[in-house]
């Protein structure tokens, strides 16, 4: 075998070994029961023209690679960005190694979350001794400062109260009757892990706001980001461009920290977060202002219920964009847009000037999550670049028209559509039958990448195959610049590696460009 103790092989190697070869060979033709190959090429040319596009578009009991998670990992990202704030997941134990997993390969970061364990038992008879028993257990061992709970699909099926309960198990002494226990009902078969943050972000404000009188008054306004896969490079670019404004700003969900801990020998479970002083007094902010719409509805209609101005954002990314999300904070605030800020603006505009030429005309295919699809939509058509396959799995009406509407707001969306509800199998015949240049999306498009030789740009969420996007911002004019290198360093690749063919094509491959 050509592995040993002196020469371990890496899987890329191990795996091309004649040993392996010939037993992967051998697997296939004794136990799978393959088709030739040949038939299974003629079926897969098949599912690249408009007919098989016709048929796939048709159904509707089958959902193909989604780009998008469920509930309860929504609620347990939120849960991370308040001070010592523990999740707790009252359903089964392997739905939170998931969310854990998930999250972790991610952000490269321990994620801390618990799970009450349901089993069968819970199932027939209810989970009310699960969740007695752990939060007695996580309150004595993890020491947090708020329990922030959310569901599985097992809790939500049998109908599990989880505002019964939670009473039910201070009364047991389970946790002091006065320690804050936030709660949300997350059903992973409906909605998606943006309605799981919306959930948890507004249990955590009901646990803090509920039964107090607001004070009006205050000039300070409360800032909530939304699911976001660049929150801590996002997070900590807002405070910045607030503080340049001298703007007294509230983050609510802050997992800057959290999801960014240093390694220097002290291992910090609670780092960072909403402090909890903070939640409450952001009773008394004037406004919530969201960065993404889809991702927070339930959290502004229970802000704006307790008197409080409310405006979202659609992932404000691109210089018209960021422009409207400051202007609405000085309009709010009072406070002017200094210098420094402006400058930035010049910075981008004068980084687009200057490689516009590379990217008009260029089209593009882009998934994610609804705000995510909407703010590079709008920035790329600020590029001159052409959007036209814009898919949302869990986007709804609303998004498809709103969506719609800002591609035909400019002649670069023209030939675009936005696409609610589909998966990543409907934009592989998008993208077979009507290719673009380039597709922008999460790590999953690597493999719609490689079957149908689209170039992909990683942006979204999960990036899993690539490491530290997170720590960048993609929001404001710094993280807009961040996002338009990005956008260039592909299309460069792309330029290199079909002009590098020596004496062929390598007329074009120039250092400069």
């Amino acid at each position: 075998m050509p592995q040993s103790a002196d020469k371990v092989l890496d899987h890329f190697e191990l795996f091309h070994q004649p040993e392996y070869q010939a037993l992967l060979k051998n697997k296939k033709e004794c136990f799978e029961n393959a088709y030739p190959d040949i038939k299974v090429k003629e079926v897969v040319e098949w599912t690249k023209t408009w007919e098989y596009r016709e048929k796939n578009f048709a159904r509707e009991a089958l959902t193909v690679n989604p780009a998008k998670a469920c509930q309860p990992l929504g609620a347990v990202f939120a849960a991370a960005g308040f001070e010592g704030s523990l999740s707790y997941v009252h359903g089964s134990q392997g739905c939170v190694a998931y969310f854990r997993s998930h999250l972790a390969r991610h952000f490269k970061e321990p994620i801390s979350s618990v799970s009450d364990s349901m089993t069968e038992d819970a199932a027939v008879f209810g989970g009310l001794n699960n969740i007695v028993e752990g939060l007695a257990n996580s309150y004595k061992m993890y020491k947090p400062k708020m329990i922030a709970m959310s569901t599985t699909c097992m809790a939500e099926v049998i109908g599990d109260d989880l505002h019964a309960f939670i009473a039910g198990a201070k009364e047991k002494g389970s946790v002091p009757a006065d320690f804050p226990v936030a709660s949300c009902h997350t059903p992973s078969f409906v909605g998606s892990h943006i309605t799981g943050y919306d959930a948890q972000v507004k249990g955590v404000l009901q646990a803090f706001w509920e039964g107090k009188t607001r004070t009006e008054g205050s000039s300070s306004i409360n800032i909530v980001g939304g699911f976001d896969g660049y929150a801590v490079g996002n997070i900590r670019e807002l405070k910045r461009m607030m503080a340049e404004m001298g703007v007294e700003a509230t983050f609510l969900a802050d997992v800057s920290d959290v999801f960014d801990t240093p390694t220097d020998g002290t291992y910090r479970m609670y780092d960072g977060g909403t402090k909890l002083d903070d939640v409450a007094a952001a009773l008394n902010a004037k406004a919530t202002l969201s960065l993404q719409h889809y991702s927070t509805i339930k959290t502004l209609e229970y802000a704006e219920s307790k008197g409080q101005v409310t405006q979202a954002f659609n992932h404000p990314v691109g210089v018209g964009a960021t422009d409207e999300f400051l202007m609405a904070v000085s309009k709010l605030t009072g406070k002017a847009i200094p210098d420094s800020l402006t400058k930035e603006r010049g910075r981008l505009v004068d980084a687009i000037a200057d490689s516009v030429a590379h990217l008009h005309g260029k089209k593009f295919a882009i998934f994610g999550d609804p705000d995510l699809c909407m703010g590079l939509t709008r920035f790329l058509m600020e590029l001159g670049a052409e959007p036209v396959h814009v898919l949302a799995t869990n986007g709804n009406k609303d998004w498809e028209a709103a969506t719609n509407e800002l591609l035909a707001s400019s002649p670069y969306g023209a030939g675009g559509k936005a696409w609610p509800g589909k998966d990543l199998w409907h934009m592989r015949s998008l993208l077979f039958t009507e290719p673009v240049d380039f597709l922008i999306g999460s790590t999953y498009g690597k493999y719609l990448e490689r079957d149908t030789g689209t170039p992909l740009i990683r942006i979204g969420f999960p990036i899993f195959d690539r490491h530290h996007h997170h720590r960048y911002p993609v929001w404001g004019y710094q993280g807009s610049l961040n996002v338009l290198v990005k956008i260039l360093d592909k299309v460069f690749d792309v330029m290199d590696a079909s002009t590098n063919i020596t004496g062929v094509t390598d007329i074009s491959y120039d250092i400069i460009r």
